[in-house]
């Protein structure tokens, strides 16, 4: 699991986009789940100023909807939080926070 945010066109509605301040963007987030292969199960788009646990929440439960077969996810830092046992006690899914490793 991970989020993107990128930048919203003039032509997207100021209601569907948000600021995210860590990245200074003004836009929309994705939000991404997929198999260990790299092939998609689920994408949201959410406005930037969803932060990512938020996000998380509601792309889990899709991907459970989906997916109900799904008991591990593995996911960046920004997904850290109360997200963890929000996952193991409502959907069953255990969530793993991968750390950053700076070569």
């Amino acid at each position: 699991m991970n989020s993107q945010s990128v930048k919203g066109a003039d032509t997207v509605g100021r209601d569907s986009r948000g600021y995210d301040a860590g990245k200074k963007t003004n836009g929309r987030t994705r939000h991404i789940v997929t198999d260990t292969l790299g092939l998609l199960l689920v994408v949201m788009v959410t406005a930037a100023s969803i932060q990512d646990r938020d996000g998380g929440r509601l792309v889990l439960n899709r991907a459970k909807m989906t997916m109900p077969s799904i008991v591990l996810v593995w996911a960046d830092g920004g997904y850290a939080g109360k997200l963890l046992a929000f996952a193991r006690h409502h959907l069953r899914v255990a969530v793993q926070i991968l750390k950053r490793t700076d070569k």
